[in-house]
């Protein structure tokens, strides 16, 4: 039976079982529950479990070092899953402490498994918004990294510290503006339009890209940004027409682009 397949009052006790065999494990220096419930087929059981790990490290000091050595030791298992919830909670420990989930973080952009490299990704993101400095500090690291998987999971994962402060995000998305990969040039125009559409955001964007010389990828951008303030018009600061009123008058009406029409 799966998390919620079971009522309120069950996933509550479920919970806690699941804090209280966590505690166990560390204090007792074994792994065993923690193995148990991060390989769990259950999404929201595992996650249960990271979240717990994450609340344990924040209020329990005392578990902070136990947890860290559990989490190593996880963290070579052969289960992915396991691995992917590894970077999960060590993700929850980066929102307040992110030197200890540093070398997590760095292991998991070079995982063979999608998934892990994924977490990495989503970790950086929810790090990003809480503990902004060292997250863009770890992720200058990697941006112009050989292999272009670990560029594209870098670009993908300031996204979101992007849509706060696109102007610490914009030069980086710049220094890869020449990328000759496909699949990281397209998360490179996929952020910029990430990023366009919330308050004040796609005025800095639009000033930004003037600075920009690849223009066949900014003409991609700008139609990204159109098709986004569609795409999300429920969230989005400016209306799909605004949108396009605004280039046009910002970016187009100075020759720099022929995207709109």
């Amino acid at each position: 039976m799966s998390f919620y397949d079971l009522n309120k009052e069950q996933r509550k006790l479920l919970v806690d079982k699941i804090n209280n065999g966590i505690l166990s494990d560390l204090s007792t220096g074994k792994g065993s529950h923690l193995l148990i419930y991060f390989a769990d087929e259950d999404t929201y059981i595992r996650k249960t479990a990271y979240l717990s790990i994450g609340k344990i490290y924040k209020v329990k000091k005392e578990n902070c070092t136990e947890i860290i050595k559990q989490l190593d030791l996880l963290s070579g298992n052969d289960d992915a899953k396991v691995r992917q919830t590894v970077i999960n909670a060590a993700g929850e420990i980066g929102l307040i402490d992110f030197q200890e989930a540093e070398p997590f973080m760095e292991k998991g952009l070079f995982d063979k498994h999608h998934t892990v490299r994924n977490a990495v990704i989503g970790s950086i993101k929810k790090m990003g918004e809480k503990n902004q400095v060292p997250v863009l500090t770890f992720a200058k690291r990697f941006l112009h990294h050989e292999n272009a998987e670990v560029r594209r999971e870098i670009c993908h994962g300031i996204e979101l510290f992007g849509r706060t402060h696109p102007e610490d995000i914009l030069p980086l998305l710049k220094e890869l503006q020449y990328e000759e990969t496909a699949r990281v040039r397209n998360t490179i125009i996929h952020v910029i339009g990430q990023i366009s559409y919330k308050k004040a955001c796609l005025e800095a964007v639009i000033e930004h890209l003037k600075t920009w010389e690849n223009t066949a990828l900014v003409e991609k951008a700008i139609d990204e940004i159109i098709d986004v303030h569609e795409r999300y018009k429920n969230f989005a600061f400016y209306t799909q027409e605004q949108a396009v009123k605004y280039i046009k008058k910002h970016w187009c009406a100075k020759g720099k682009s022929k995207a709109v029409r």
